[in-house]
Parts: C-alpha cells; structure tokens; sequence
C-alpha cells in the first residue's frame, strides 16, 4: 500500500539557533565542520538552482570544492545546461539540507567563472578517470545510448595512456559570491530557527532573525 505523503513529517528536536556568529562565513565553517563529523555521506553536496533564457527555474545537485569569504566554488562543463543557463543569467542560489542535523543553508549571489589557474589547479587534483570523463561526456546533450559514452572514454585510456591528460577547455570552475546567506535549524512544532545575513553598502553583513 502506498504511503500518504500527507502524514510523512517529522518533528525537529536535534539543536537550536538562538544566536549566531556576525560573520557568516565563521558560522558557516562551523556548521559544514558539524556536517563533516556527522553521518552524511557527501556532506558537500548542494543544489544549486538557475534560471533559463525563457526565465523557467532549473536545479540539479553539485559539489562543493572550496569556500571562502569570496564565496562557494564547483566546477562542471561549462557547455552543461547550467553552464549555459549561468552565461545568460549569472545569479544563482545554493542550498545545503544536512538531514541528521536537521539544518538547512541558503545561499543567493553572483556566479562568476573561476580563473583558469584555479580551474587548472583543481582538475589536476581529480581522479585520472574523472578527468577523462570529463572529455568523454558532451555534458546535457543528446546521446543514442550509452555506448557512445564508453566508446568515447576507452578511446580516451588509449590517447592519453602515457601522458598528462588535459583540461578540456570547455570545464572549469564557478564562483557564487552571495548577497544573502540564510541559516536554517529545524525546531519543534515547526517553529524553526532562522538568522539571514544581507551584504551591504558599506561591505558589512546584516544579521536578522526571520519567522518560520
């Protein structure tokens, strides 16, 4: 028998957030190091929403790959759909949801391409196999089937057997820079925490509590 989706809740009891630290990013550190010593399997996973040329909403889950007060780093093809959808609307939002931490964060800003030094950098660093993955796939375009994939990358082992593989020119790395960076802790009868930090003028953050 399928389940009501209705009567699926939960009531949120693990942590409180009755203050927070004046600088987001301290308090972000602090929150992502609580994720990193839970049990969350990928505890840099976020998704990260965009807008198309027709203003239509799109969102798909990436990987957080470094952070700093400038802002939050990925890296993906940039003839992706999102690299596409970034080029034509460069604003963004980010939403980390760690489940046994009952905590949620929401980020919205700018996203600007990564330097090609950095994006170079953070490619040396990936597996041999995610490297030539990533010139194996035409990201978000069509294919006939799978074959095509795996026909591509065993040709890739070949090529690039004996030596450094490259940086496709079309990957690389994004930077969102935000203007607003929400903290979100589940409480009980859904009257959850909320402290949301908005850049200003002046190059501080403003902090606010929100209603649930």
């Amino acid at each position: 028998m399928n389940r009501d989706v209705a009567d699926l809740r939960l009531n949120y009891t693990q942590n409180v957030l009755l203050t927070a630290d004046p600088d987001p990013w301290v308090q972000f550190q602090q929150w992502f190091n609580d994720a990193c010593a839970a049990p969350i399997r990928e505890p840099n996973a976020m998704t990260l929403a965009t807008v198309d040329a027709q203003g239509c909403p799109d969102a798909r889950i990436v990987l957080l790959k470094g952070f700093d007060p400038q802002g939050l780093q990925f890296f993906t093809n940039m003839n992706s759909a999102k690299g596409q959808e970034l080029a034509h609307h460069p604003q963004a939002a980010l939403v980390f949801w760690w489940e046994p931490l009952e905590r949620q964060v929401r980020f919205r800003g700018t996203v600007t391409p990564l330097p090609p030094e950095l994006s170079d950098a953070y490619f040396r660093q990936r597996p041999r196999d995610s490297q030539l993955g990533a010139w194996a796939s035409p990201q978000s375009q069509v294919i006939p089937d799978r074959s095509v994939l795996e026909e591509r990358f065993t040709q890739l082992v070949r090529e690039y057997a004996d030596r450094e593989i490259p940086r496709p020119p079309h990957w690389g790395g994004y930077r969102l820079s935000p203007h607003s960076i929400e903290f979100w802790q589940g409480r009980p009868s859904r009257l959850h925490d909320r402290i949301a930090y908005t850049w200003q003028p002046d190059g501080t953050w403003r902090q606010t509590r929100l209603a649930p």
